[in-house]
This record gives C-alpha cells, sequence and structure tokens, in this order.
C-alpha cells in the first residue's frame, strides 16, 4: 500500500492514489493530490471538490462524468454543468481526477 506525506503525517493510498480512509482528507491532503496531478486549485476547483464531497455525503457514491455533470448544472448553474468546463478544470477526466482530490473513491464505470 502506497503513503502519502502531507503535513508529517501518512495517509495511505490505494495503487491509482485514492485515498484508503476517507476520514484522511483535508484540504491539505487535497492541495496536495492536486499538486501532484498538476492542478493548481482555484475557487472554481473548489467548487467542484465540495460538491462532490456533499454529493457523495448524500448518496454514498462517487458519480460518473454523466451524473456529475447533470448534477453540478442542476445546482451550480448550465455554464458550469458541462462537460468542457469541468474538463478544463479536471483535465485526465473529471470525475475520476476530481473525485481523487476530493478523497472520494474512484467512481462507479470509471476504467
Amino acid at each position: 500500500m502506497a503513503t502519502l506525506e502531507v503535513g508529517g503525517k501518512s495517509i495511505e493510498v490505494d495503487e491509482e492514489g485514492y485515498l484508503v480512509n476517507l476520514s484522511d482528507w483535508s484540504e491539505e491532503v487535497a492541495t496536495f493530490i492536486a499538486k501532484q496531478e498538476g492542478i493548481e486549485m482555484t475557487e472554481n476547483h473548489w467548487e467542484v471538490v465540495n460538491f462532490l464531497r456533499k454529493y457523495y455525503e448524500e448518496y454514498q457514491i462517487a458519480p460518473a462524468v454523466r451524473v456529475l455533470t447533470k448534477a453540478i448544472g442542476k445546482t451550480l448553474g448550465p455554464d458550469k454543468g458541462n462537460s468542457q468546463y469541468l474538463y478544463e478544470l479536471f483535465p485526465y477526466g473529471p470525475a475520476k481526477q476530481a473525485c481523487k482530490i476530493a478523497g472520494l473513491p474512484k467512481p462507479t464505470g470509471c476504467v
């Protein structure tokens, strides 16, 4: 099992870099993972990450990109609820990459 060293704390991740224990997540951990992914977190990134964390809390599932896009569109508006916008923020896949940064499991149906 791999680990990340963040703020003097060892955090377990699986072979793809997703947190093993969701309770290990913090904004510091998210920023660290984002940097590893080549992403500089902005307010727009945090908006999606926080949306995902609330979604997961409510439904106990990390949404695939289609579901994520629709749900964000309903909540944050059509200008943000489209795949072009989400791919600009998370170029390696909005669902996979954003869920990893949000400390959530890999979304269902993602390869």
